[in-house]
């Protein structure tokens, strides 16, 4: 599978100056065609929402542009309406100006197999890259942009977007793909050319690492912002798993529910003490982690990327350091002293807190600050809830918005 990059000026600017940290207007729109007369009242089909880096804003991608939007305190900080089609991806770096679009079927400038690096300062194209097949994802960090297609991923320099690796994964619809976000760590994880298997690549030790995670195929994962502790979900649905991307070992299994459901999304909290998952049921649910971690919460500096440290032992035998009794308090099975002739089901740790959604629509999870969960909907929904740290329970609705009107059903 091969791929054509162009850019405007061969080299691309950094991707540091400008943000939507406040609502702004422009007087032309993207690729130089007037602006729409769309308004506030306008219903809009939306095709994919996502998270920035540290989980401060999200994109959402419709059949009329795109728009950007402030989690904390919310508000929609950014819009893009245009006349030629909306984006089924689109990818945020931080909160600056930098972007990656992918078009919708329907965007006639744009097909959803050319991913387009938009500098919205500049309101021009900086970068576009060009496939035989769709693009199913796109990930950005400070220096590197990867694009994945369903059998392939590619990684390119972002100053230059010359090409640094293709990677080879199994079947991959869903563009599972991630990154770590710290300056100091490079580490990008995706599924690997087996069913449930896990390819690590840590691009600064020249490293790479296969985790056998699941006998099901991968359905999610998601990463800390170093890239040392993953957490994945099987096609399965009913366990999430915890593991050290240094050596593999698995640190922790958490049980979402015993029936089959489809996993929408796993968040970390920044202190590597919470874990939520989204899933098809309904249910976000929030798990105690019992990783131990060094480093204060990057929640008290809002001008920091960095996580904490995880502890890692290069070998597997000595899990003591990566192992913390005290945190976190899941419910076990009332049978875990019998956890060694049982089956896994009874020794599971079940969830700590839980919040009840519609279950016709999808949502992605996300933590905010002071145990606080941020969940966006595809049916244009916004929420704000709280858990209890101490007793865990029903988390508490705190605010709802309702961002984007839907034209079409909630998925």
């Amino acid at each position: 599978m091969s791929s054509v990059v162009s850019t405007s000026r061969g080299i691309l600017p950094s991707a540091g100056f400008g943000s939507y940290g406040s609502p702004t207007t422009g007087d032309s729109d993207p690729y130089g065609q007037p602006e729409s007369e769309f308004n506030d009242n306008d219903e809009a089909e939306l095709f994919s929402v996502s998270w920035n880096q540290d989980y401060s804003c999200f994109a959402a991608g419709t059949n009329r542009g795109f728009r950007i939007y402030n989690c904390d305190p919310f508000k929609e900080t950014f819009r893009r309406d245009l006349k030629n089609g909306g984006f089924g991806i689109v990818e945020m770096l931080f909160r600056c100006n930098i972007l990656a679009l992918v078009g919708s079927k329907a965007n006639t400038q744009y097909p959803p197999n050319k991913v387009i690096i938009w500098d919205d300062h500049q309101s021009r194209c900086i970068g576009e890259f060009s496939f035989r097949s769709d693009v199913h994802a796109v990930k950005l960090r400070r220096d590197r942009v990867v694009v994945i297609l369903e059998h392939k991923i590619f990684v390119y320099n972002f100053v230059d977007l010359k090409l640094l690796h293709q990677i080879e994964t199994l079947g991959n619809p869903r563009g599972l793909c991630c990154l770590s976000q710290c300056l100091n760590t490079s580490v990008l994880v995706c599924p690997g050319l087996r069913r449930g298997q896990v390819r690590v690549e840590h691009f600064g030790l020249n490293m790479t690492k296969l985790i056998t995670a699941h006998d099901s195929q991968l359905s999610c994962l998601t990463l800390t912002m170093d890239g040392l502790l993953l957490a994945t979900a099987s096609t399965k649905g009913t366990l999430i798993r915890i593991f050290n991307t240094m050596d593999g070992t698995r640190l922790q299994e958490v049980r979402r529910g015993a029936d089959r459901a489809d996993i929408y999304s796993i968040a970390l909290s920044p202190n590597v003490q919470w874990l939520a998952v989204s899933s098809d049921k309904g249910t976000v649910h929030i798990f105690g982690l019992k990783v131990r971690v060094v480093g204060e919460d990057p929640a008290t500096d809002p001008g920091t990327t960095k996580s904490p440290t995880l502890f890692y032992q290069n070998s597997s035998s000595s899990l003591d350091a990566l192992i913390s009794p005290g945190n976190g308090a899941n419910p076990g099975s009332s049978l875990s002293f019998m956890k060694g002739v049982l089956p896994k089901y009874f020794s599971s740790e079940w969830s700590f807190a839980q919040f009840h959604l519609p279950e016709s629509t999808r949502f992605i999870a996300a933590f905010g600050s002071q145990n606080t969960v941020i969940i966006v909907g595809m049916d244009g929904s916004f929420y704000r809830c709280s858990f209890d740290p101490v007793n865990g329970g029903e988390m508490v609705q705190q605010e709802y918005f309702r961002f984007l009107k839907t034209e079409s059903r909630p998925r």
